[in-house]
């Protein structure tokens, strides 16, 4: 038996190890949080690419396929928007909006 450490070995090793830890967070597979990055990067564009909304104000988090925002929007037109453009992101489930409006309470 070679006594040398062999990198593929530990680096197999490594990954035996910490699979089981990754699969377990959060109750989600790496699909899913992979899946879940996507859907949010997705949504976020989609904010930019819209003047109706002001993406840097919008915190977008997506939870298998659930897609929560918060934040501060301008108006009841700008929160019907922001939804709206979410739900159009292929993979996204729901859409939960705790969105709050400047200036107003949410009803």
């Amino acid at each position: 038996m070679n006594t040398r450490s062999n990198p593929f070995h530990a680096a197999l090793l490594a990954i035996i190890l910490i699979a089981p830890l990754v699969l377990a967070a959060c109750g989600k597979s790496v699909g899913e949080t992979i899946d879940d990055a996507t859907i949010t990067t997705r949504v976020k564009t989609s904010f930019v690419n819209d003047p109706a909304v002001g993406a840097m104000r919008i915190d977008v988090d997506t939870f298998k396929g659930i897609v929560t925002l918060s934040g501060r929007v301008k108006s009841k037109q700008e929160e019907q928007k922001a939804i709206e453009l979410a739900r159009k992101i292929r993979g996204v489930v729901d859409v939960k909006s705790t969105l709050q409006i400047e200036g107003g309470s949410r009803p």
